[in-house]
């Protein structure tokens, strides 16, 4: 199983913490992004969206990060982390949008200001990161995780972007259950930390 990723990529590093949570073995190979590895032919017959992550399970390829966090659950038979039931399967697919949305959009669109030099509005990504933690604050007032008792992928494609939010100028100081369920997932055993960089609040 090879798992190509970037280092400072929040999706990338959503797939890297699944398949070390799950205990798989698996090979990492690093995509030069900076190069434009992405952009190059033999990665764009693995990911014509010239994007990482991507997932080659002996040649099965599986692009997209939500889309991977499914396979390895699914590949690991894990019906703890993607519940298998209708209520707890829609429960965490609802994040996985969230994930891909307002997660997307809000604090990751931050970071890619400060981190890449992208070209959002710095105030309107930030005002939609604020407008995420807030809810994810409500959500996680009288619950340790996302969706049902015990973590599950939801919490995987969750966790990256909220946790780095502060390179992106946004302060998770007022948020303290989101905090405890940050440092929840950091406990985890098989957990790999995301790449830190000093950029926005965090420089």
């Amino acid at each position: 199983m090879k798992l190509y990723h970037h280092p400072l990529s929040g999706h990338a590093h959503r797939a890297c913490l699944m398949v070390s949570l799950l205990g798989l073995p698996h090979e990492l190979i690093e995509v030069d992004l900076k190069s434009g590895a992405h952009k190059q032919p033999d990665f764009l017959k693995l990911n014509p969206f010239g994007q990482v992550p991507v997932l080659d399970d002996h040649g099965i390829v599986v692009a997209d990060s939500n889309a991977i966090l499914v396979y390895l659950a699914k590949k690991a038979a894990r019906t703890d982390w993607l519940p298998e039931d209708a209520a707890g399967a829609s429960a965490v697919q609802r994040w996985l949008s969230v994930a891909a949305g307002e997660v997307a959009y809000g604090p990751a669109a931050a970071r890619l200001v400060t981190v890449f030099g992208a070209k959002f509005n710095p105030e309107e990504v930030i005002d939609r990161a604020h407008t995420l933690l807030g809810r994810l604050e409500s959500h996680l007032a009288d619950r340790n995780w996302l969706v049902g008792s015990g973590p599950t992928i939801a919490d995987v494609a969750v966790y990256s972007y909220v946790a780095r939010a502060p390179e992106g100028n946004v302060d998770l100081s007022t948020y303290p259950a989101v905090d405890a369920f940050l440092r929840r997932v950091e406990a985890l055993p098989g957990f790999v930390p995301f790449v830190q960089t000093p950029a926005g609040l965090a420089a």
